[in-house]
């Protein structure tokens, strides 16, 4: 009898929760589930980091470094590979990365103990990718490549066929499919997959995909048939949706068809799911909304990813509440979160192919998602479609982050050429330098442990703003009051009695977090921190005010020069920033004059049209 093919598993506990929400558990509950994951019996693999993960446990006011060690010790101690998602030339975060911080990014995850490097591009550029499978060979990592899976006329099964063995000749040590949307045809994946085993049998091959759609599970037998070595799976509570199959589903489906697969431990299976339960009882159901639950076939015309689809539908709350303060304003119909939802998804795909088809996955999929998102609330608010685009979304469509698949539509070159916007085709890597050494400078200037392997001047370098904002306490702070928000609200909703007024402590600094009328809170808490610039006097002169809601920031790299009161501005020159939707949005003097009033502080939140700065012609 012919030995059976054995499929092996991998739970993406990370993606799990960063597809269903906004958050991911905290280190403690980390490390209290983990022990029920490996006595599961099932996983050859977890996916322990990566992503938002450490921007998340920045957020929380937890040190990252700490939940990463903590977090991947079991699974070692148990035989269990570890694996974490690298953006390529983006490392960590939504915005490029200097190479030195990227070569610092492997040896610290190694020494962390992540054993797997899943590293992707979103424009599927080769030149942000192959870097990485050095670096993560000099770090004695395994380099996993991934091809981001989308559909169109470009992304065909030879275009993704001669990518994979692209990457493989330049030493790639294994080839994950990343089906970040679910939208991959099954018999175009199965393909993809027995192209790759058919030249190169010995390289691993493992598949990743979302059950949004309702592609996944026929995708997943077709890919295993080709040869597919790993599939990535959930479980339940955390499943399917815009998550991922479920392993139960996958095991009984592949076991039926002929595969040897993993038994499945249904007493620990039960535990984990309950210590789910429990964390989104304790508070991480107040950050996943109930339709991500659903499978949605809608899905399929967009390509919205999961991971994205997670952290959309808590955002889009606000969208949708600046849009009809404007309405309520002018008179208008407010409008639902569906027709919201509907007028989002046409627009991605109206945008989609004239930003040049880059595969809808971080940080790509929210460029184009926020360049869509943008086009509709201008658009409802009467101004004109591309009326607001981010630099980062200028970048990538400029060639600063690798080359496009497909070609930039003629309007917005005619609208980068009409502003002095210049195109770029050389290395992506060379328009971002070495900056280690202006880091290691902040880190002593403030007296700031470097940690093991220099694990801290990592996370400073990853995520300056965060990591800032973690150091002073604001992070823990702001969440603590967003926190106190929901729970507030979902108390009311349930008949709860809150109390209206609560306080927070963080690192010594008392936060004062008030609460409003059913369950309101303000945007952020409230403490004797440090005033906002403002200038002796009234601060007279025009009112800047934000376009829409996000975080205020005067700069947003660490080596940019601040906007100061006294200075004098020209119209249209970049005075601010407007983090929202995971992008920075430069806010421009509006005419020439001497700056007069700066109302917040870095990393303070705003509402759409609160005053930002005062500027006096």
């Amino acid at each position: 009898m012919a030995k059976k093919k054995e499929v092996k598993f991998s739970l993406v506990f990370r993606d799990m929760w960063q597809s269903a929400g906004k958050y991911v558990p905290r280190v403690d509950q980390l490390v209290k589930v983990a022990p029920s994951i490996v006595k599961m019996g099932c996983f050859a693999r977890v996916e322990t980091n990566g992503g938002g993960f450490e921007q998340v446990n920045l957020l929380f006011g937890e040190n990252p470094n700490k939940a990463v060690r903590e977090w991947t010790k079991p699974f070692h101690e148990a035989g269990i590979q570890t694996h974490m998602l690298d953006r390529g030339l983006n490392g960590l975060r939504m915005s490029p990365v200097p190479a030195d911080v990227r070569k610092l990014f492997y040896k610290v995850k190694k020494a962390q103990g992540t054993d797997i490097a899943r590293t992707f591009c979103g424009l599927n550029d080769t030149r942000n990718i192959i870097p990485s499978i050095g670096y993560a060979h000099e770090g004695g990592m395994i380099s996993q490549c991934s091809l981001c899976i989308t559909f169109s006329p470009l992304h065909t099964v030879d275009y993704y066929t001669k990518m994979a063995f692209e990457l493989i000749e330049a030493g790639a040590d294994e080839i994950c499919l990343k089906d970040m949307a679910g939208i991959g045809r099954p018999a175009s994946l199965g393909a993809i997959v027995a192209n790759i085993k058919a030249k190169y049998p010995d390289i691993p091959v493992q598949y990743h995909s979302h059950a949004g759609p309702g592609f996944s599970m026929a995708s997943i037998l077709e890919v295993c048939k080709a040869g597919c070595d790993y599939v990535d799976v959930g479980m339940e509570p955390l499943s399917w949706g815009t998550g991922h199959a479920d392993v139960l589903a996958v095991q009984a489906m592949l076991k039926d068809a002929g595969f040897s697969v993993p038994e499945i431990n249904m007493e620990a299976y039960m535990d984990v799911r309950s210590q789910i339960f429990g964390m989104m009882e304790d508070f991480l159901g107040c950050y996943i909304p109930p339709r991500n639950r659903l499978m949605n076939s809608l899905l399929i015309a967009p390509g919205l990813p999961g991971g994205m689809m997670g952290s959309l539908m808590t955002d889009l709350e606000t969208n949708l509440e600046s849009i009809n303060k404007y309405k309520a304003k002018n008179g208008q119909q407010p409008m639902t979160q569906d027709q919201l939802l509907i007028k989002l998804f046409n627009e991605v795909s109206y945008v989609w192919p004239k930003m040049g088809y880059p595969c809808l996955v971080t940080p790509f999929s929210q460029y184009v998602k926020n360049m869509a998102l943008m086009n509709v609330m201008q658009m409802e608010k009467g101004k004109e479609r591309w009326s607001m685009i981010a630099d980062d979304i200028w970048d990538m469509m400029l060639g600063r982050a690798g080359k496009l698949p497909g070609e930039l539509d003629k309007e917005l070159i005619a609208k980068a050429e009409a502003e002095g916007r210049q195109f770029h085709n050389e290395d992506p890597q060379s328009n971002y330098p070495d900056a280690l050494d202006e880091f290691r400078k902040e880190m002593k200037e403030n007296n700031w442990d470097f940690g093991q392997d220099d694990e801290e001047l990592f996370e400073l370098a990853m995520h300056p703003q965060q990591y800032r904002a973690y150091k002073s306490g604001k992070a823990k702070a702001d969440f603590e009051a967003d926190l106190a928000k929901r729970k507030a609200e979902r108390g009311c909703r349930h008949g709860v009695a809150l109390p209206q007024t609560l306080q927070v402590e963080v690192n010594g600094q008392s936060y004062k977090v008030t609460l409003g009328e059913a369950g309101s809170a303000l945007p952020a808490a409230t403490a004797t921190a440090a005033p906002a610039q403002l200038a002796a006097g009234s601060g007279e002169g025009q009112d800047l005010t934000s376009p829409l809601e996000g975080k205020f920031y005067l700069v947003k790299n660490s080596g940019d020069t601040a906007v100061k009161v006294g200075d004098t501005v020209k119209k249209g020159q970049t005075v601010c920033y407007i983090e929202a939707m995971k992008t920075f949005n430069a806010i421009a003097a509006e005419c020439d004059g001497v700056v007069t009033a700066i109302c917040f502080n870095s990393g303070d939140s705003v509402a759409e049209d609160d005053v930002i700065m005062k500027i006096k012609a």
